[in-house]
């Protein structure tokens, strides 16, 4: 039996499974899984650990909960799940209009778990997503700490046992000694990361960005997850420049100069629109483009 429940009414429409998809990282991941329509998601709360599954119960949502940080997790389940989240100024055109309509229940989510977004963010770093994926799954599992529940989760290392986890032992999770690094400084400013949680979006990006290792395309991971920021666009991101010039343009490769100029249109919105277009499925194509999403702003060339 859970520890804790709760149920609530979504101020606007929300697919749990959907909105989880920007939580969830492989197909292992240790600390998020969705199975059966419900979301399961372990991490720790100011209070100790906790796991709590989301599902949908009619218009409501159903949250339980286990574990010491059990009626955290349900005060912040909105949250979690977008109640923050605004489509005031959302105008999308074209294709993008189509997308977020077959989308309409995704959500920005809002973790408040600032430090474990930043860990995942630091191992993702300049990596590919299974090998990032991997080091995340290898480095919770064996220094993380078991999640209450039913589901066998576990919440990511502390700070306190990740800084204490030498260089050498993290380069056979495929960690290498800038981003082990990184983490050692994460970990002793763990206190500084937390507190930015409740900052103005903008600000609080701008003050990860005064740690060692932190940079905008860290720092814009970190908000579109645990800030709930529909605006981050994880500028220097190796695959974003290509799928965003070929989903407007139709071209298969592009520059960040190019992408922020075919998001500039939905300021304030930017990365929803990159969270709709994977939702879409929509990846750039190594060879010929297919049909681009008809942006009001291109040429009919473009289109």
């Amino acid at each position: 039996m859970p520890d804790a429940s709760t149920r609530f009414v979504p101020a606007l429409p929300t697919n749990v499974e959907l909105t989880a998809s920007t939580l969830i990282r492989g197909a292992y991941d240790p600390c998020v899984r969705v199975r059966n329509g419900v979301l399961w998601r372990a991490c720790m709360t100011p209070h100790g650990p906790a796991t709590a599954s989301y599902r949908h119960d009619g218009e409501h949502i159903a949250v339980e909960a286990w574990g010491a940080g059990a009626e955290w997790v349900l005060a912040h389940a909105p949250e979690l799940l977008g109640s923050r989240d605004s489509l005031e100024g959302f105008e999308p055109t074209g294709k993008l209009k189509d997308i977020h309509r077959r989308h309409a229940g995704l959500r920005v989510p809002r973790t408040r778990n600032v430090y474990e977004a930043l860990l995942r963010a630091v191992i993702e770093q300049r990596v590919q997503g299974q090998e990032a994926a991997r080091s995340h799954q290898q480095i919770v599992r064996r220094y993380g700490v078991p999640a209450p529940g039913p589901e066998g989760l576990f919440v990511p290392p502390l700070p306190e046992v990740l800084g204490r986890i030498p260089t050498y032992d993290m380069v056979p999770l495929g960690i290498e000694r800038k981003r082990a690094a990184s983490l050692h400084n994460l970990a002793l400013r763990a206190k500084f990361v937390d507190s930015v949680v409740d900052l103005p979006n903008p600000e609080a990006s701008q003050k990860l960005q005064l740690l060692d290792g932190v940079g905008p395309w860290t720092a814009a991971e970190v908000a579109l997850t645990a800030l709930g920021d529909a605006d981050a666009v994880p500028v220097g991101d190796a695959n974003w420049k290509n799928v965003v010039s070929y989903a407007f343009t139709g071209e298969p490769r592009g520059d960040d100069t190019r992408m922020l100029e075919l998001l500039a249109p939905y300021a304030g919105h930017r990365g929803r629109v990159l969270l709709l277009i994977a939702a879409a499925g929509i990846t750039a194509p190594r060879l010929a483009p297919r049909r681009a999403l008809g942006h009001p702003g291109m040429s009919r060339r473009q289109r």
